[in-house]
């Protein structure tokens, strides 16, 4: 592997370029006017896997987006890894607080990023950290450095759920058969602070719709007569948490996973500023749940957060309107041990009870997914971290996300397989929010990680 910082040297602008024309696709799996664009990424990703170097490559048809799938068999007896990734990204909506067009990718520098960072939506989440994978397949079958077999499985509807994903999966499962999943849609403390992720918390997704009259009404003629759908369920949002920004629905706690004291005290020594944290959100003081910290909150506890609120009259000027309808989007992270759809039965339920007889309420659940801890004593996480050392030159720190990707759980369920998350992004990188970005550090040194991965698994698993 001495050779990879070489071969990334001299191949840095195309691998830069590729990425760049990648991100140019609308690949929006949300909204259905991006339909053609999310297929042609697909069809992007499959010639990049071909030109990578893999021997078998097809577009997958679910029924939802296709799955591009890959493989290069070397040996029956080596070991195979399963690298999973996404092509589909979120909507790039508010576009106005972007500073430059979404889907017109631009290099800029930036204090974090002094060799500058690739701004698009989908430069880190994901496309940028699942392009590091079809790079780092290149240079080891260009150089004859793949010690392993690999199979790829990249798939168009992370964003929304991945629900063909599991179809998918169990209409597969000796097709995806490995010894591990190598996943990189995480990230890593710092530039100069690598990390593991070992877990992800899980997600259930809502959408409440709150009515009152059977039609908008004048609010001088009606107000303070007839329930306004905005104000309760504004109020009935607001009841959703106590003073000390615990979750007041009934059951919501009662599987949470309590780490210990020394479990606690051990994540405690990751590096952090509560001061630079504030600072580069521009906020005054940080909020949550009493008694944990910042990096607690974000991690190991549940949460409940509104992700959007809708109704009544929002356009320019003045509507003296009470509205008929009044709408919200809700996502709860989870914690292990809690099951998603056992929370999303009891949101309902709980919802359904503290609305007033003057509006009615329906509840829509939309998508969710199990948490997941993966173990620190097995050869995958090993091989990851010998990785991490030999091209940062430092042994990564084990940190919990804050983030979910539920179809962890499910691989283990299905495919029976444990699954190593090395991410290269940071928090910084502005993931689902406008001016998302990828550090070219970053990009370039996952490509020159990713094979160091292939070469340790291989040998720890003889």
């Amino acid at each position: 592997m001495s050779d990879v910082k070489k071969y990334i040297e001299a191949h840095k602008d195309r691998f830069i370029n590729e990425l760049i024309e990648l991100l140019k696709i609308p690949s929006v799996s949300a909204d259905s006017a991006f339909n053609q664009d999310v297929l042609n990424t697909a069809d992007a990703v499959k010639e990049s896997l071909e030109k990578a170097g893999c021997d078998f490559v097809e577009i997958c048809e679910t029924p939802g987006y296709p799955i591009v799938y890959a493989e290069k068999i070397i040996a029956k007896n080596l070991p195979t890894i399963l690298v999973y990734g996404h092509y589909d990204v979120q909507p790039a909506d508010p576009l106005h607080l972007w500073d430059s067009p979404a889907f017109e990718p631009i290099i800029k520098k930036t204090d974090i990023h002094p060799e500058g960072a690739i701004f698009a939506r989908g430069a880190c989440d994901d496309k940028g950290q699942m392009y590091m994978h079809v790079k780092a397949m290149e240079y080891m079958t260009a150089t004859g450095n793949l010690p392993c077999n690999v199979k790829f499985m990249i798939e168009g509807e992370e964003e929304v759920g991945s629900e063909s994903l599991g179809w998918f999966v169990k209409q597969n499962q000796e097709k995806l058969a490995n010894d591990v999943i190598l996943i990189s849609d995480t990230g890593m403390i710092a530039n100069d602070i690598p990390s593991i992720t070992t877990g992800l918390r899980g997600l259930s997704y809502v959408e409440v719709e709150v009515t009152g009259p059977n039609r908008d009404l004048h609010s001088g003629l009606y107000g303070g007569a007839v329930a306004n759908p905005i104000n309760i369920l504004t109020q009935m949002i607001a009841s959703l948490h106590d003073e000390n920004n615990h979750i007041t629905i009934p059951g919501f706690y009662d599987k949470v996973e309590e780490l210990s004291r020394t479990e606690r005290d051990e994540m405690g020594k990751a590096p952090f500023s509560q001061e630079a944290y504030n600072k580069a959100l521009d906020i005054e003081e940080e909020h949550g749940e009493k008694g944990y910290t910042t990096n607690e909150r974000n991690s190991i506890r549940p949460t409940l957060d509104v992700n959007g609120i809708w109704g009544g009259y929002t356009g320019e000027g003045a509507k003296t309107v009470i509205a008929s309808k009044a709408y919200a989007k809700i996502s709860m992270r989870l914690v292990p041990n809690q099951d998603w759809h056992e929370i999303t039965d009891l949101f309902v339920k709980h919802f359904e009870s503290i609305a007033p007889k003057s509006v009615t309420v329906k509840v829509t659940p939309h998508h969710g997914g199990q948490g997941y801890v993966t173990p620190i004593d097995n050869i995958a996480y090993q091989a990851a971290s010998k990785a991490y050392e030999a091209t940062f030159g430092k042994t990564p720190i084990p940190q919990r996300s804050g983030g979910s990707i539920p179809i962890v759980s499910l691989f283990e369920d299905e495919l029976k397989s444990k699954t190593i998350l090395m991410g290269f992004g940071l928090d910084s990188d502005a993931i689902h929010s406008p001016n998302e970005h990828f550090g070219i550090f970053n990009y370039l040194k996952g490509i020159e990680t990713i094979p160091y991965f292939y070469k340790y698994f291989t040998e720890l698993s003889k």
